[in-house]
Parts: C-alpha cells; sequence; structure tokens
C-alpha cells in the first residue's frame, strides 16, 4: 500500500509539471525522426568531373554507370587533367576520373584496364567512401557474386535506429531518476521520508518504477516509428528485447542511484551524468565500429554497459538471434546491474 501512494504520488508531481511530460513524448520522436538521416556515414551525390580520352563504347557505358549511381553527381567533362584539377580546387567537383586512351582496348585483351582519380580529402571520410563507391563500379565483376548479409541494402539507418533507442532508455530510465533523487535532497523533503516508517528500498522503488514504465512506453514508441517510417521490425523475438530492456535498465537506474548518493545538487548530478554518457555513447559503437578503435581503447569497451546492450539490439534487429545467442551480453549487464545496486546501496547508507 506504501509503495501504491509512493507512486502515485511520483505521477501527480510528473503531470504537474508541464515541460516534462512534453519533453518526454518529443524527445524520442526527433530522436527516431531527426537523427538517423542526419547522424550517418553515407555519402550521396558526390559531386565528379569525368576526363574521357578513350571515347569508346567502353569508357561510355562507364560514364553512364557512374552517373547513374545514386553516390554520384556529374558536374562535368572537362577535356584535360588541368581543367579537372581546377574544378576540385574551386570547389566545384570533390573527385575526377581520368580514363586514358586505349581503355577499351586493354579490356578486348584481356587485361585489367587503368584509370586515374584524384579526391578532394579534406574531409577524409568524404574523401575515403567516395573512393569507395567508385572502385566499386570500375572493379571488374567477372563472375564474382556479392552478397550483403543481415543489411543486404547496406542502410545506415538500419544500423543506427537500434542504436538510438539504447540512448534514449539511458536517458529516460538513468538520467531523469537521478535527477528526481536529487531533487527530493535540494528541496529537504528526503529528510522527512527517512524519519517515516517508509523504508529506503521502497522509496528508491518508487523513484524508479514510473520511469521504468515510460522507458517501456518509450521503447514501444520507437520501434513503432521505426516500422512505419523506416520499414524496419525485429528480425528476431521481439520479447528479446523486453528482457534485455529489464536487465539494462536496471544497469542505468542502478548508475543513477550512484551518483545520485554522491550529488548533493541537481547541477552537480548533471555534470557528472553527462560525462558518464557522453563517454559511455561514443565508446558503446553507435557511430564508429569497436573494432576500429585502438587496442586500449577497444579494452575500455568492456566496462560499457552501452556496448553489450548496443549488441544486443543490431543482434536481434539485424541478424534475428536469439535469445541464447545474447546470452552472454545478458550475463555481463546482469554482473553490472547487481554491482551498481550493491554499490547504490552502500554508498546511500554511509550518507546517512
Amino acid at each position: 500500500m506504501t509503495l501504491r501512494y509512493l507512486i502515485e504520488k511520483e505521477f501527480k508531481q510528473l503531470a504537474r509539471n508541464s515541460f516534462l511530460p512534453r519533453l518526454i513524448l518529443l524527445f524520442p520522436c526527433m530522436m527516431m525522426l531527426i537523427i538517423p538521416w542526419a547522424a550517418t556515414l553515407e555519402i550521396e551525390d558526390l559531386r565528379i568531373v569525368i576526363i574521357d580520352n578513350d571515347h569508346s563504347p567502353s569508357s561510355e557505358r562507364l560514364v553512364h554507370r557512374i552517373e547513374a549511381s545514386p553516390y554520384f553527381k556529374l558536374t562535368g567533362l572537362p577535356d584535360t587533367y588541368r581543367d579537372g584539377l581546377e574544378a576540385i580546387e574551386k570547389d566545384r567537383a570533390d573527385m575526377l576520373l581520368e580514363i586514358p586512351r586505349g581503355f577499351e582496348k586493354e579490356q578486348v585483351n584481356g587485361r585489367p584496364a587503368s584509370a586515374l582519380v584524384a579526391v578532394n580529402a579534406v574531409n577524409g571520410t568524404k574523401g575515403g567512401l567516395g573512393s569507395s563507391y567508385l572502385s566499386q563500379i570500375l572493379a571488374p565483376a567477372g563472375n564474382t557474386s556479392i552478397r550483403y548479409l543481415f543489411n543486404p541494402h547496406l542502410e545506415y539507418k538500419n544500423y543506427m535506429v537500434p542504436a538510438l533507442m539504447t540512448m534514449l532508455l539511458v536517458l529516460l530510465c538513468g538520467f531523469l531518476p537521478a535527477l528526481n533523487v536529487v531533487g527530493e535532497k535540494e528541496a529537504g523533503t528526503i529528510e522527512q521520508i527517512n524519519v517515516t516508517p517508509v523504508s529506503r528500498f521502497t522509496f528508491i522503488l518508487s523513484k524508479l518504477l514510473p520511469y521504468w514504465l515510460i522507458g517501456f512506453i518509450v521503447l514501444n514508441l520507437c520501434m513503432l516509428l521505426a516500422w512505419l517510417v523506416y520499414g524496419l521490425t525485429p528480425s528476431g523475438n521481439i520479447f528479446c528485447i523486453y528482457i534485455a530492456t529489464i536487465v539494462f535498465t536496471f544497469v542505468v537506474s542502478g548508475l543513477g542511484l550512484v551518483i545520485s548518493n554522491y550529488s548533493a545538487t541537481m547541477q552537480q548530478a548533471m555534470f557528472v551524468m553527462w560525462f558518464c554518457m557522453l563517454i559511455f555513447i561514443l565508446m558503446s559503437g553507435l557511430f564508429t565500429p569497436i573494432s576500429s578503435m585502438p587496442q586500449w581503447a577497444q579494452c575500455i569497451t568492456y566496462a560499457n554497459p552501452l556496448r553489450y546492450f548496443m549488441e544486443i539490439m543490431r543482434m536481434v534487429y539485424l541478424k534475428g538471434s536469439s535469445l541464447t545467442d545474447i546470452l552472454p551480453q545478458l550475463g555481463t549487464l546482469a554482473i553490472f546491474a547487481t554491482v551498481l545496486y550493491l554499490w547504490a546501496i552502500v554508498s546511500y547508507k554511509k550518507q546517512q
């Protein structure tokens, strides 16, 4: 009964706040509708100029293939290499391709035909991906067949959307409960709670349960938006996601409790929480693969709980992994949750 009244109090306080409920609903919608389009490593409409010195049917077919690609936008057909380089220098093109004389002859004779590619690499990512796209078009197909597993169209949004759900759960189930507890400290009401028969466990649980519920509602909202906007649905069992979400919410809420125990003001808690979240997010594999990081950074990621939940989301969404497949990540998250809650209990008692 006591827990029910405390939870009712939390929901009434949340309803009285005119800003926070709107933010809780608006934030996931903005994240799911805008970030996958903006935070992408896919590059389209690369401006390219082509110098065709061969003027053969083969070179013309190559020009048409490049022009038809969604990754390139043909902006000119200069006569000389100097004119093409000038287009790059004056920012009218991002790269140039020079097809030499005898291009078709080399192909007819069964020898690999060569071509010159010059890329503006001021933006290293753009230059690297652009040259990679062009190399795939230039490479002779032969009998080679490439099959992309789990993400056949190489859609970067499919890679990003499940990870964004992880970020939302971190902010809703970790950030907001921590600020709520610290808010009780600043208002002085936590001292009144401590002298009542309400146990510390009941008090903390009443603070966490509403945000756990909100986190699950937002997760389902995100999955609905992923289906409606991007046509993305879990390839695996959706209950695997729910089970992993339960364990992960224990982890982030436990971290929030630890931070709130050591924070005297909301400002202090916000800075510490944001510091932790920034490091966790950047080293979770959200934007860059963990395998691309230096070896020392890869070792640090093993202490990052976001890494494991992000792996679970992508495994279930893209690979169709089952509960057995995600057990190693679930076990690691369970260890994180146990350690953080024990730490939260010990640190809370010390402050009393």
